[in-house]
């Protein structure tokens, strides 16, 4: 495996050309869906003038290439499916820069959480919920850790358990 190196940063003249930040944007863009603010903080370091990036981020939203809202329903349904809960995905999409009515509004139309929970308990430990506390503390830590509530955790191992004590 070898070492990747950082490409170097827009030379002078393209750092300032609007036509050369769009450009780029254009091939981030093709090959995947960037938040707006993550989009931005990639162009600037790669030595592209901030008031062009922002110019060009402008004209992105209003021809629909970037569309934070979109980019928030997509991560969600993707770390969703991949057995993610609501709170590590939310601390996922502030710490990208959304604002957090933006990333409420994702959650919520997410999956049903409380089930996610089952699906990825019983799919990691087996269908049968455990007896013991001390598997059942086990398996609410590792719901925990996948970003999962209380709330899911409890739907997850029985009404009768109480992760917080």
């Amino acid at each position: 495996m070898g070492i990747r190196r950082r490409k170097a940063t827009a030379d002078p003249d393209k750092a300032r050309d609007p036509a050369a930040v769009h450009a780029a944007a254009l091939r981030h863009l093709a090959r995947r869906d960037f938040a707006i603010g993550e989009l931005r903080s990639k162009l600037i370091s790669q030595g592209y003038d901030a008031a062009v990036v922002e110019e060009t981020l402008t004209a992105l939203r209003e021809e629909g290439a970037l569309n934070d809202s979109r980019f928030a329903e997509n991560y969600v349904a993707y770390h969703a499916r991949r057995g993610q809960g609501p709170v590590r995905i939310g601390a996922e999409l502030r710490a990208l820069g959304l604002p957090a009515e933006l990333v409420d509004a994702a959650l919520e139309s997410g999956p049903d959480w409380r089930a996610l929970a089952r699906e990825v308990r019983s799919r990691k430990f087996g269908p049968e919920v455990p007896d013991e506390w001390a598997e059942k503390g086990r398996q609410a830590r590792f719901l925990q850790y996948r970003g999962f509530s209380s709330d899911h955790i409890r739907a997850a191992l029985g009404a009768e358990f109480d992760p917080d004590e």
